[in-house]
Parts: structure tokens; sequence; C-alpha cells
């Protein structure tokens, strides 16, 4: 039977030793042409503190794998467990436009039972984090892209998970931008020591990011392969250890890609 846990280091249930726990995780859809298997038998940890990424060709089911890790739909077979309730960060931002940037990040913080009177500092305090220092009474349409984007990720540590979950959250944006947040996300999650399981198609981001890169197959989604990131921090882009990384996945990710189109 499929199941999917919350546990915390109080629960003496629970021995809690990973952020997220995936264990033989297998999913299915029905469809007209029968019911079709998106993920096979998925097992991965993810560490307390750890950056991982998922990479993996386009309908792969990555995306699917960290919808099953949110809680927003259930497995086929297999058990999830994960360190308390984690936060989930889009690609599209998801703000409310009625809203400020603060009152978005307040909105999590009162979900999470803050007080009212301690809300608007906090939100402040997250603003400053993400370095948009100021912007708590600024409108989204006011927002750049980027602007957009740091404002959903302090939304998302407002809800004071251990695991952030990202789904290609920087995709829409354009190169420069990507490569300030890259920095920005890097710098965030060695200051709040977060778990974070990030979702991405692009070689590099996921080199340029990850302490540990994870290669799923072409569908069904499977672990292909994977590589610890022992590159120093700060990494850039076009660093040569970045792109010879690179260059290793994408050529597994290519033979993936082909045994896939064989079938």
């Amino acid at each position: 039977m499929a199941t999917i846990t919350l546990a915390t280091a109080e629960d003496n249930r629970t021995d809690v030793r990973s952020a997220a726990r995936i264990e033989h995780v297998s999913k299915s859809f029905a469809g007209p042409a029968g019911t079709q298997l998106v993920l096979d038998d998925i097992t991965l940890d993810v560490a307390p503190g750890e950056f991982v990424t998922l990479l993996g060709a386009s309908g792969c089911g990555k995306s699917t794998l960290l919808n099953l890790v949110a809680g927003l739909d259930r497995p086929t077979a297999g058990d999830i467990t994960t360190d308390g309730r984690p936060a989930l960060m889009f690609q599209e931002h998801a703000l409310f436009p009625w809203l400020t940037a603060g009152k978005n990040i307040e909105l999590a913080l009162k979900l999470r039972g803050v007080e009212k009177n301690l809300r608007r500092e906090r939100a402040e305090e997250l603003l400053e984090l993400v370095r948009l220092k100021g912007a708590y009474g600024k409108r989204v349409h006011e927002l750049s892209g980027g602007m957009r984007q740091r404002v959903a990720l302090a939304r998302a540590i407002a809800q004071d998970s251990r695991l952030l979950l990202m789904d290609e959250p920087f995709a829409a944006l354009d190169a420069i931008t990507r490569d300030v947040l890259h920095d920005e996300l890097t710098r965030i999650w060695r200051e709040t020591n977060l778990s974070v399981l990030f979702v991405t198609h692009n070689v590099r981001e996921a080199v340029r990011l990850a302490q540990r890169v994870v290669l799923l197959s072409s569908r069904p989604g499977r672990i292909a392969r994977e590589w610890q990131v022992d590159i120093p921090h700060p990494r850039r882009i076009e660093d040569a250890a970045v792109a010879e990384l690179s260059l290793e996945i994408t050529e597994q990710l290519r033979g993936e890609i082909r045994r896939h189109g064989q079938h």
C-alpha cells in the first residue's frame, strides 16, 4: 500500500534521519490508451541540509515525483516520508496580485499560526534575506520577474519547513536574472541549512546548484544515475569544472533520450 508520512524529530514513533525518504515509489495514471506508468520503483533519500537536483528529459516524471513528495498526489505504490510538511515553489510565482509583497509573505505566516503583531517584522526580515529590503508595500505588478520569484522564495521560507521543493523556479527568467538568483539561492540555502529538492531540465543549472545530481530516465522515470558534485562554492555557470561535469551528464541524458526513442 502506498503511503505518505509527515514525521518530525520529536515524533518518537519515527526515526527521522532524512529530510525526505522515497522508497520504491511508482506512479501510474489512467488514460484513453490505458494505464500509463510514469514513475517506476524510485528510491531516493535527501539528507538534512542537502541540496539535490532532479534532472531529466521533458515528460520523465520529475514534476510528478516532486508533487508526490509535496503531498499533492499519492503514489500508486511505495512510501514517502518527509521531515515535516515541505514547502513548494513553482515555476510561476503564484503570488496573490491583490496583496503586497509583504502581505503575501504574511499570509504564509498566518497559516503557520504566527501571531498578528509579529508577522510584519518577520515578513520584513524575510524580504531582507532575499535582498528585497524596502519592498514590503510593493504590489506584484510593480515587481520584475526576478523580484517576484524572490518574494515567492521568501514566502516558501516563511512556512518554516525543513524541506524546500522547487519545480523549475527560474526557467522563465532571462539568463542574467537566473544567474543572480542562483547565487541568492545558494547563499540562502547555506545560511538557513534547508534541505532542497530542485527539479530542472537545465544540466548546467543542476551542476551549479547541487551537492548531488540525480538523473531520471525517460518515461517511465527511473533513477538512471547519480553524481556527487564536489566543486567548491562559489560556482559559476562558465566554470571549467561545472562545464566538464555538465558535459558528462549531458552525454548520459542524451543516451537516455536515444534509448527512449528506440522503444
